[in-house]
């Protein structure tokens, strides 16, 4: 076993990781953030599940051990041997972490949402490079700790309770908060270093002022009902359900545009029906009300017109997405959107769509595709 130690601490990978110093901290990030990408599918399985509270206690446990080498608490054991690696799995778990609130909303088909979970990403990759002298600087070590904690925990309480809602929300927060700073105050008292290095109430303000402000995101609904996710958003010309799959009629976008699948420009015939095709995905056993909220653009006031709510019932657990659908006629020429909202009002995506009415010009690339 020795020998396999001295071989290890003297190995080529050891020697590119002391050369390459600087950037090793980022690569390993990246590495984490790959890692779940390649093997994350949906939260309510059961490796992703293992994978995810591997990766949060793997967390805690290095956060715990780096903070106290500096006191020369594991002097002359195998920690001290290999110090070094106690920087980079940190970055691996943070970018594990991080990852997987990216992951389970990519498939989503709301562009603005998805686009604030990778300013989130590249927010913690800008944290990263701003970790100098191997991530030593704890306010910031500690803030991201908090943030990747509270997503964790809002994803992983629902699922394990088959229950979501605000009240599960605030509980997923505290219970984040609370384990954050029970951390940081056993590393505080265990390590002379760390209390030289902060001001624990300044800490401690830090992440309280976090808390509250991912609390008042959530209430003015400016994130997303984790754990649901919107897999697919269409606005249809037809649907019918045959032998429990849907099949769905639209037109087409063109091929270069690869976010979307259906056409924004929606040639609307007279006496015809506008639909609007959604499937959410929920884990297993959770039941959630879930509401189509049509809007209008009036150019006249220059906002959107609430037109009508539609509502349904979703259960979790299809892999592809609990499959609804409303519809509307009658409807007005202009620009349209619908917003698929839980009870509580959050925001879970939108189908963005314009009403051209005319009895001459044809629908164009009209494809039919069951669900």
């Amino acid at each position: 076993m020795k020998r396999t130690l001295v071989k290890f601490r003297n190995s080529g990978f050891r020697n590119f990781i002391r050369k390459h110093e600087k950037y090793a901290p980022i690569i390993f990030f990246i590495g984490g953030f790959i890692f779940d990408s390649l093997t994350l599918g949906r939260i309510d399985r059961v490796y992703d599940l293992t994978i995810l509270c591997l990766h949060m206690s793997s967390l805690t446990i290095a956060l715990y051990l780096f903070n106290l080498m500096d006191d020369g608490k594991w002097k002359n054991t195998i920690l001290e041997r290999y110090k070094e690696y106690l920087p980079l799995a940190i970055q691996f778990f943070f970018g594990g972490l991080s990852s997987a609130y990216v992951i389970y909303f990519s498939r989503s088909v709301s562009l603005s949402k998805t686009i604030t979970f990778f300013i989130i990403l590249l927010a913690l990759l800008f944290a990263n490079e701003m970790l100098k002298k191997r991530i030593s600087n704890k306010y910031l070590q500690f803030g991201v700790y908090f943030f990747v904690s509270f997503t964790f925990f809002t994803f992983m309480i629902p699922v394990f309770i088959k229950e979501m809602n605000t009240t599960i929300f605030i509980f997923s927060g505290l219970v984040s908060l609370i384990i954050t700073l029970l951390l940081i105050t056993i590393i505080y008292i265990k390590s002379p270093s760390t209390r030289l290095e902060i001001h624990i109430t300044k800490m401690l303000g830090i992440i309280l002022i976090m808390y509250a402000s991912i609390n008042i995101f959530y209430f003015f609904n400016l994130i997303p009902p984790v754990p649901l996710a919107l897999d697919v958003g269409i606005v249809a010309h037809n649907i019918q359900k045959e032998d429990n799959r849907y099949a769905v009629t639209y037109e087409r976008d063109d091929w270069y545009v690869f976010w979307r699948d259906h056409r924004i420009k929606f040639i609307h015939q007279p006496n015809e029906n506008v639909y609007i095709f959604t499937s959410i995905f929920a884990p297993t056993e959770i039941k959630k009300s879930i509401k189509h909220r049509w809007k209008w653009y009036n150019e006249n006031s220059g906002e959107w017109d609430i037109i009508e709510d539609i509502g349904y019932e979703i259960t979790g657990g299809r892999n592809a997405g609990f499959r609804g659908y409303t519809f509307k006629n009658n409807i007005k020429s202009g620009l349209w959107k619908v917003d698929v909202i839980t009870e509580e009002e959050l925001v879970i995506g939108v189908v963005d769509f314009e009403i051209i009415i005319s009895s001459e010009m044809q629908p164009k690339r009209m494809v039919e595709r069951k669900f």
